[in-house]
């Protein structure tokens, strides 16, 4: 596929003046916009798209133009190179695919409403304006805008306003950026204000819907946040003011539009009276990561999005460094591994996924590169792991030359190398290259051989898999003394084992400590077994790491799923809540072996129960004034299992509670709410409980309340129930498009109801894409599905579904990972189903 234009190497633009007129009862807007800059060429094409452009005018001088609406151009030519001033005159829709300008809906007391706002991330501002839509084209924007102005109603953008005349409010020149951080957003806002201890006006906005004290947690966080990167980065946060607005209708959790951040209102809002610690946690890490973005990512600017990991990567492991900095007592670095490792471990053993740093050829690709397990997860442990390696004086030192250098401007990631290296005096290229660049990583294999400790490397895979000599600079972070910092080759002997052993008083050897570097260890029998025999005695990462590498190392053929079982009953009187959610994560991926109303089924549910029993009674249901965060945050895991393995007084005890808040579901305990509300539904599922589910899905504006009815309801043993939440996934009204992947999942995951959603699905497809087409989340559709089919007439069906649109550049690689996916799971279940079972038979 041939590389398309970059139309920056023509024109370069230094400001936009921008007038927008959008009226809500027609769904439109006009616009008048006028732009100066450099020609380098006279032969001119900015970006547009779907935009019916009535004038082009160079200089003052009307000119013709042509429209593209594959290239999503309009050209023209120019007299003479050189300084010139363009301007253009249109009008447009307004979109229902949350890209471009775009209305959110909602209710405010049966009365409904919508507040209209952007997203241009990353290719989508040449749907409200003609640009040169590229990130390297950094400009500065005068903004004014003009709309069906109701009273009470506010404008915000990412500039503070410098006047409002005759209903046009006009906000200050932007600083020079790049045209997808440009953002306003209009509509009946209430707002709560705050300022950094440097000056910075913090505010976080949302709509009347919502309870007002919703607004603190978050601009308490934000403001917090500001102020630890001040100090982090050495560098200014540089413009007046931050505000934080939570949109109704969002397809992503955030989007890091430079002063004007927005959110999905789930990853802003926290309700004072009833939310999780969980979900708190969540806000923040969200907050800290856009606010980490107004540096990295805003303030230096990828130079083109093949370097999107730039932005991702780097701002995915700073919400956790800012977020353990601000609460430390939430031990938050236990939270990336169970969160990122996972992800980034489980799809990046795919043959045939994408490196972090990857070459985009066409537009559609674009929104491709947004993979959270790759550019965000594998990339942030990436970025923890070079920190680790650095260390956090030189790693902070490197970022702020970085920042002092580039700013304002556009990089690659060879120029962060090089800032790095010359903080640290080490060759930071060198050793992240292979990281970036190459896709996948290396399983560590350690053993002994006679007096030789030999370590070796290759590429892991779960499935299938073509290895093709693939190295990495692997930081082997030991806690034995005498052996490299680096494994770069394919092996390494060292010899003297029994002596280096002694030396280093006989503990077990262990690789790759606090899980901070991307790879497995594999260890001979032997070692493995002194690892395992002191288990007991290592913090809750590592328990994590070592649950997590046992289940890996099972899923890829290279250790005994009976050893996985065998490590994880060693965890029945375990305290930590990380190490809890790992053995939980891993009975979960134990399910795939699992027949329903089957004794293989009956032994796993022993089992489980087996595994939560102490802390269901250590814990009980209810909080306890003053206990800690583990306690708060584990409370709900031993009780959900306890309640799926059928504990009668786990099953009696959430029957009671939902009896006790029958007329108010939503008040139950936010903590153990969605087991409640799914125990009710498969213990006791009427039509009428059903409706209230989705009554209370309808009338509620607490998202977090909305997934949990969702994964609540959908867990029905009844066809025709199956069939009534199908028949809601075109009812825009309750479902909104932003929540449809969540919807679709939560019944495709479930052998019951996956024939059903998945029919749903290749019936609605066009639709689908006319909804969220344009969006970097269409594509989840199909990874659920690569997630959850296990069999060959599955896997025909999906590749029938994929066929026709199997090539296009935004599905490509997703379609091909997914067959694998599956594929891997036949094989799977063929050759160790029979040895799982056996297994759990064995542990009751």
């Amino acid at each position: 596929m041939q590389a398309f234009k970059h139309l920056y190497n023509d024109f370069k633009p230094e400001n936009y003046h921008i007038f927008l007129d959008v009226n809500r009862e027609t769904k439109r807007f006009s616009g008048d916009v006028t732009v100066t800059g450099e020609a380098l060429t006279r032969d001119l094409a900015f970006h547009q798209k779907d935009l019916a452009i009535t004038s082009v005018s160079v200089d003052g001088q009307a000119v013709d133009f042509t429209l593209d609406e594959v290239s999503e151009t309009v050209a023209f030519a120019i007299a003479k190179t050189g300084k010139v001033t363009v301007a253009f005159s249109y009008s447009a829709e307004l979109t229902d695919n949350m890209t471009g300008i775009y209305p959110s809906y909602y209710e405010v007391d049966g009365v409904k409403k919508q507040l209209v706002g952007t997203q241009f991330e990353t290719h989508f501002a040449r749907q409200a304006f003609p640009s040169i839509d590229e990130p390297a084209a950094k400009a500065t924007f005068d903004l004014s805008v003009k709309f069906d102005e109701k009273a009470g109603e506010s404008i915000v953008s990412n500039m503070p306003k410098v006047s409002n005349e005759n209903g046009i409010h006009t906000f200050d020149t932007t600083v020079k950026m790049s045209s997808y951080l440009l953002a306003f957003v209009f509509g009946d806002m209430q707002s709560k204000l705050g300022h950094t201890k440097t000056g910075t006006q913090v505010g976080v906005f949302s709509t009347r819907a919502h309870k007002v004290a919703a607004l603190d947690f978050p601009l308490d966080i934000a403001i917090r946040v500001i102020e630890f990167y001040e100090d982090y980065f050495k560098v200014a946060y540089p413009l007046p003011h931050s505000w934080h607005i939570g949109l109704p209708d969002f397809s992503a959790g955030a989007m890091e539009n430079w002063g004007a951040i927005t959110y999905r209102e789930v990853a802003l809002l926290a309700d004072p009276d009833n939310s999780t610690l969980e979900s708190r946690q969540y806000v923040a890490l969200v907050i800290a990561h856009e606010l980490a973005h107004q540096w990295f990512g805003d303030l230096v600017t990828m130079e083109w999005w093949d370097d999107l990991w730039l932005n991702e990567s780097f701002a995915n492991m700073m919400e956790y460094v800012a977020i353990d900095a601000i609460e430390p007592d939430w031990h938050i670095w236990e939270q990336f591994s169970l969160a990122e490792a996972p992800m980034a471990l489980n799809r990046d053993a795919i043959d045939g996924v994408q490196s972090v740093h990857v070459a985009v050829n066409h537009p559609d690709e674009i929104n491709t590169l947004f993979d959270g397990a790759i550019v965000y997860a594998k990339g942030a442990r990436l970025m923890v792991m070079l920190r680790k390696w650095l260390g956090d004086k030189d790693f902070s030192a490197g970022l702020q030359a970085y920042f002092e250098t580039h700013q304002y401007g556009n990089t690659v990631g060879s120029d962060l190398w090089v800032a790095l290296s010359t903080a640290s005096g080490r060759d930071v290229s060198a050793f992240m290259t292979s990281w970036v660049d190459q896709p996948g990583y290396p399983v560590l294999s350690v053993t002994v051989d006679g007096d030789e400790l030999v370590l070796s490397q290759q590429q892991f895979f779960t499935g299938q898999g073509v290895d093709e000599s693939r190295l990495w600079h692997i930081p082997l972070n030991t806690n034995w003394t005498g052996l490299p910092d680096v494994l770069s080759g394919k092996e390494v002997r060292i010899p003297g084992f029994a002596k280096l052993s002694a030396e280093n008083g006989e503990q077990p050897l262990r690789f790759n400590a606090e899980n901070a570097a991307h790879y497995l260890v594999n260890y001979s029998d032997e070692l493995n077994e002194k690892v395992v025999s002191s288990i007991q005695t290592y913090d809750a990462i590592t328990k994590v790491q070592l649950i997590q590498s046992a289940l890996k190392l099972a899923e890829g053929g290279l250790a005994d799923y009976a050893a996985l079982v065998t490590l994880l009953a060693k965890f029945d009187n375990e305290t930590a809540n990380p190490v809890n959610a790992a053995v939980s994560q891993a009975l979960k991926a134990l399910e795939i072996f699992i027949d329903e109303d089957s004794a293989s089924e009956a032994d796993f549910k022993q089992f489980v129960g087996q595994l939560f029993d102490a802390q269901y009674k250590r814990l009980g249901w209810d909080k306890v004034a003053g206990e800690s965060f583990n306690d708060e945050q584990l409370r709900a895991l031993p009780i959900s299992w306890e309640v799926y393995a059928g504990n009668a007084d786990a099953v009696a005890n959430s029957t009671a509670i939902f009896a006790e808040h029958a007329s108010d579901i939503h008040s139950i305990s936010a903590d153990i709410r969605q087991i409640i509300l799914k125990n009710q539904i498969v213990e006791h599922e009427t039509a009428e409980l059903v409706k209230q589910y989705f009554d209370a899905y309808a009338n509620t504006t607490d998202q977090t309340f909305q997934r949990e009815l969702n994964v609540a309801v959908s867990s029905t043993k009844n066809t025709a129930t199956v069939a009534e939440i199908i028949a809601q996934y075109t009812n825009t009204d309750l479902v909104k498009p932003q929540d449809l992947r969540f919807w679709f999942s939560s019944l495709i995951r479930r052998d019951f109801s996956q024939d059903a959603a998945f029919a749903w699905l290749v019936k609605n497809w066009d639709w689908v894409q006319e909804k969220l087409g344009g969006d970097m989340a269409s594509g989840d559709f199909i990874k659920v599905i690569g997630n959850s089919f296990d069999t060959a007439a599955k896997l025909t069906a999906f590749i029938s579904f994929t066929d026709r649109f199997k090539d296009e550049p935004a599905f490509k690689r997703i379609v091909e990972m997914a067959k694998t996916q599956i594929t891997s799971k036949i094989d799977l279940l063929a050759s160790q189903k029979e040895k799982v079972q056996a297994a759990l038979a064995k542990a009751v």
